[in-house]
């Protein structure tokens, strides 16, 4: 095994290339495991959801609390997802977010034992979780574009997204099992549900192999099943103490994001993206509140609801987006962004006709469509936005992805559409068809990518080549 320093346009220091060693990736146990981190995630996040009614009954708050503990996670999540994502395009990735998942899994269990008067103590832990979201999701974005070639990537990606979704029907039913059945203590003991399943997940994570950047682009451009994989122990986090690490990190991320935001596609799918996960988690935090106000549900029942609706419409929209878009990326010009514009303009028409009052079954069947048809554009939306940004630049362009979205969208959601709700006497079918047309403004930015997503695309493979003819050892694979 050999060592060598090579010079990156990063920096005029030199990089130390570590050890490798070289395995046929046949396997899709890497997605898998990458798809339990997402289950365990959404697990605690949605657990809040599931109990929400036992929450703001033991500590006597309101909707607009309720939203602020659902935002606290996002805003989170956001304010860390960029500092976070630089270390996953530097790190050992797999051993960051291995103990990422041991602390946030503590941490989740800690906020059962918040005492009923400690409200803002809820919401710091549960904004505490916010942080392991914004390490594992571009370090697992990273991973999978290195483990899989350009033409496996969307069924990898949809796998993944698959597990988010069990993870999430999984938070709402626990939440509200336990919250009901389990009286006074119940959303306390379903904090601490997800603990032992975490620390088994971190444990597989562990044993992943951790690939060299750029190694699945070379596997494409070669034609070989081969993948490298480092074999060199962890350098420390913060070898030159943690104040020349916060300077360096400050500088690098300034230049990883001008050159992220150079990439034409990027600039439009970070603008349309932002509209439609305003809309999503609009929706998806008070859908249960809105079949139980405006159709007279359970809490129970109206939980179960939108836990059938995400997993028995998501799970099989993802499989098949993931399909279409590993098979219509070279037969359609822009694949990878028209699959995702014309399936979530298509889901936005279909919502906003079952906010028209309605029996619930036919309201439901609507959103059953909708749900499976938005679904299906996942796979591609984030194949793209890996296939268009160089291997040493895809944890930071995946944490762009996030912190665009969360703050210029996700983030305020919660709290606009219960406070749009508020004012009409709390009816969310009103807030939700205010709120549903502005994913018509995201479908339009994603159009406006697919030209140029094929370019972008062909760039990064180009000089993967050209960098393979210059030295065909293994190397950082740079790109624009």
């Amino acid at each position: 095994m050999a060592r060598r320093l090579v010079p990156t346009k990063r920096s005029a220091e030199p990089v130390l290339l570590h050890e490798r060693r070289t395995f046929s990736l046949a396997s899709t146990w890497p997605m898998w495991v990458l798809g339990f981190i997402g289950m365990i995630d959404n697990i605690d996040q949605y657990i809040v959801r599931g109990a929400s009614n036992q929450i703001q009954h033991v500590f006597k708050v309101g909707d607009f609390q309720i939203g602020i503990l659902f935002s606290a996670f996002i805003i989170m999540s956001g304010v860390a997802t960029v500092p976070a994502s630089y270390l996953g395009d530097r790190g050992n990735r797999t051993r960051i977010m291995t103990f990422t998942i041991v602390v946030w899994s503590v941490i989740s269990a800690l906020g059962g034992a918040v005492p009923a008067g400690a409200f803002i103590l809820l919401v710091v832990l549960r904004g505490a979780l916010g942080f392991g979201q914004a390490v594992t999701g571009p370090s697992s974005a990273s991973l999978l574009a290195d483990y899989y070639v350009f033409e496996r990537r969307g069924r990898a990606f949809s796998i993944q997204q698959c597990l988010t979704y069990v993870g999430l029907g999984l938070g709402l039913v626990i939440g509200s099992a336990f919250g009901t059945h389990f009286g006074h203590y119940g959303w306390r003991l379903a904090f601490g549900v997800s603990i032992i399943p975490g620390l088994v997940i971190a444990y597989m994570c562990w044993r992943l192999p951790e690939p060299v950047r750029g190694s699945a682009d070379r596997a494409h451009v070669t034609g070989t099943s081969e993948m490298e994989a480092s074999t060199a122990k962890s350098e420390p986090l913060f070898p030159d103490g943690i104040g020349t690490f916060m300077g360096t990190m400050f500088r690098g991320l300034r230049d990883d994001l001008k050159t992220i935001l150079k990439i034409p596609t990027m600039r439009y799918a970070l603008v349309g993206v932002s509209n439609i996960f305003f809309v999503v988690t609009a929706v998806s935090t008070w859908m249960p509140t809105f079949y139980q106000r405006q159709f007279g549900l359970t809490q129970g029942k109206a939980n179960l609801a939108f836990g059938a609706l995400v997993v028995v419409a998501g799970i099989p929209g993802t499989l098949i987006g993931g399909i279409v878009s590993d098979r219509w990326v070279k037969r359609v010009l822009g694949a990878r962004v028209v699959i995702p514009g014309t399936c979530l303009g298509s889901c936005a028409v279909l919502f906003l006709i079952s906010f028209i009052p309605m029996p619930f079954g036919f309201a439901f069947g609507l959103e059953l469509v909708g749900f499976l048809i938005a679904a299906s554009s996942l796979p591609a939306l984030r194949a793209g936005l890996a296939d268009a940004v160089p291997a040493q630049l895809r944890s930071t362009g995946s944490g762009a992805f996030n912190v665009t979205s969360i703050i210029f969208g996700s983030a305020a959601a919660p709290l606009l559409t219960s406070g749009v709700a508020t004012a009409f006497g709390g009816n969310y079918r009103v807030a939700f068809s205010i709120v549903m047309p502005v994913a018509f403004i995201g479908t339009f930015f994603l159009f406006r990518a697919r030209r140029h997503i094929e370019a972008d695309t062909a760039r990064i493979f180009e000089e993967v080549a050209a960098a393979m003819a210059e030295d065909p050892q293994p190397g950082p694979v740079e790109g624009a």
